[in-house]
């Protein structure tokens, strides 16, 4: 397992899957390690992915000063990384709310970033965020599945003020396309992956200056994709649409059928989406 050393002197470790040119891979959570990632339905057959474990998650170093965890100080752990695998530029795929690194890094690195790949990404970066009438538009286009009673009921219940685990674990279907086998494995292994301690202290209102942000990234001329799920409500297709008009150029896919995690949902079309962007960068 290879590692390195950020500039507070915290080890940090990061995984190589795959062969052909890197891919530098932020995860989401926030604060999940990057086991979740996989092979990222297989796009390790085109691209190395350089899984990177943040700080005080997976296989890396817990840092001293538990500020660290902030999204807009792990910045520095990304270039800290580019520089160690020693890359002029980088391409950049970053899930969920690892899409606020990944915006932040571009917009603090704006010369270093030749492609950004945002996978149903959070962007408070730029200014945007989900909300509750997201979330619940959302959990309306799954009002057919078997288990949509229970799942809404307890939604509810978290709307209403609860924070209880048993209601947090009913309304896991709603982040994945199809509740199968294959999705209640991947969603079970979440607790052991998780520093919800940094979790709590990774997006503060100060992190971010969207302005700032959206006009170092349009000025630098990287290539943007924004992936969306058509079921998923972080964002909503409409939402990562608006996303991707902040960013003159950045292309938008919504993929059928998909939740949150969307190579899992269909890992032809989500491989076929990211490859052809990055061929083209």
């Amino acid at each position: 397992m290879p590692t390195f050393t950020a500039v507070d002197g915290t080890e940090l470790a990061y995984h190589l899957v795959g062969e052909g040119e890197p891919l530098l891979c932020l995860p989401g959570g926030a604060m999940r390690a990057s086991a979740y990632l996989g092979d990222l339905g297989g796009l390790s057959k085109q691209r190395t992915l350089v899984l990177l474990d943040l700080r005080g998650t997976g296989d890396s170093g817990t840092p001293d000063d538990p500020a660290t965890y902030r999204c807009d100080r792990q910045v520095a752990d990304v270039e800290a990384l580019r520089a160690h695998l020693d890359l002029d530029r980088i391409d950049v795929l970053a899930h969920s709310a690892g899409g606020d690194i990944a915006l932040l890094y571009a917009a603090a690195h704006p010369d270093r970033v030749r492609s950004l790949t945002l996978i149903t990404p959070r962007a408070r970066a730029l200014g945007i965020d989900f909300t509750q009438e997201h979330r619940r538009e959302a959990v309306a286009l799954r009002a057919g599945e078997p288990w949509f009673t229970d799942a809404y009921d307890a939604y509810e219940r978290i709307w209403g003020g609860s924070d209880a685990d048993a209601d947090w674990d009913a309304v896991v279907p709603f982040f994945y396309g199809r509740w199968d086998a294959a999705a209640q494995a991947h969603a079970a292994l979440d607790v052991s992956q998780t520093n919800m301690e940094a979790a709590e202290l990774y997006a503060p209102d100060d992190a971010y200056s969207p302005a700032e942000a959206r006009s170092a990234i349009a000025g630098s001329g990287a290539r943007v994709l924004i992936l969306a799920g058509e079921l998923d409500s972080g964002p909503l297709p409409r939402v990562a649409e608006a996303m991707a008009e902040l960013l003159p150029g950045a292309e938008l896919a919504v993929q059928p059928g998909a939740g949150h995690f969307p190579w899992l949902d269909d890992p032809a079309y989500f491989t076929r989406t990211v490859e052809t962007f990055l061929h083209s960068c």
